[in-house]
C-alpha cells in the first residue's frame, strides 16, 4: 500500500481544545495537497474552513467527547454544522445509556442524528475503551439498525484508542452497509496500514504528516 493510498483513507484530524485557526488552516491546506479523505476539525471552525477552502471535504464532531448530551441538542449541533459546510459528522453515542442497558435510547439517539444528517455521512463513535465485549456487540447492532454509515472506535480522548481486535469484532457484528473508522493512538505508518488491512475504510489521526514525503 502506497503512502498516497493510505492518505486517501485518512481523516486528517485536529481536535485539541487549544487549536488555533492557523493550526486548522495548516491541516486544511495539507488535506487538499495530499488528497486525504477529509479534515476532521472542531465545530467552531467549520464555517471559517468552508469559506477558506470551499473544495475541502469537512468532517466535524457532535456530542464530543462524552456523548451524554440530550438527543435534541446533538441533532441541532449536527444541523448547524452541516449548514456551516460539514459533509461528515462523527457523533458520540450515549455511553451512559448503553451502560444502563437502555439500548432503545441509544438507538433513538443515533436515528435522530441519521435524520439530522440527511445526505451527510454519519459516523458513530462508540468509545471502545469504555465498553465490555457484550456492549460492543450490542452497539454494533444498534449502529446497523439506525442506518449509520460508519462505526468508529474512539474519540481519542478516552483511556485507550483503537485496537485491532475491536475491528475484527466489529466486522463480525455490523451489517454489510456499515463501514469502520479507527481512531485514537494511531501514530505510525505501520499502524495505519494494519488497520486498513484489518478492514477499516477510514483512519482518524493527527499523524498523517509522516506520509507526506513520499505521497
Amino acid at each position: 500500500m502506497t503512502n498516497a493510498e493510505i492518505l486517501s483513507h485518512i481523516d486528517h484530524t485536529i481536535l485539541k481544545p487549544d487549536a488555533k485557526w492557523e493550526d486548522v488552516m495548516q491541516i486544511c491546506e495539507e488535506a487538499l495537497q495530499y488528497h486525504t479523505a477529509s479534515v476532521c476539525i472542531p465545530p467552531w471552525y467549520v464555517g471559517q474552513a468552508k469559506k477558506a477552502f470551499p473544495a475541502l471535504n469537512i468532517c466535524t464532531v457532535v456530542g464530543f467527547p462524552l456523548g451524554y448530551e440530550e438527543t435534541a441538542a446533538k441533532a441541532q449541533e449536527a444541523e448547524l454544522a452541516i449548514a456551516a459546510g460539514a459533509r461528515e459528522i462523527d457523533m458520540v453515542i450515549n455511553i451512559a445509556a448503553l451502560k444502563n442497558g437502555d439500548d432503545a435510547a441509544v438507538l433513538e439517539d443515533i436515528k435522530a442524528l441519521r435524520t439530522a444528517c440527511q445526505t451527510a455521512i454519519l459516523k458513530v463513535i462508540v468509545e471502545t475503551c469504555c465498553l465490555t465485549e457484550d456492549e460492543k456487540i450490542r452497539v454494533c447492532r444498534l449502529v446497523t439498525e439506525a442506518g449509520a454509515d460508519y462505526i468508529k472506535t474512539s474519540t481519542g480522548f478516552g483511556s485507550a484508542g483503537a485496537q485491532l481486535e475491536d475491528i475484527a469484532l466489529f466486522r463480525a457484528h455490523i451489517g454489510p452497509d456499515v463501514k469502520i473508522k479507527a481512531a485514537g493512538g494511531i501514530r505510525t505508518r505501520e499502524q495505519m496500514e494494519a488497520f486498513l488491512d484489518a478492514g477499516c475504510d477510514r483512519i482518524g489521526c493527527s499523524a498523517a504528516r509522516i506520509l507526506f514525503a513520499e505521497a
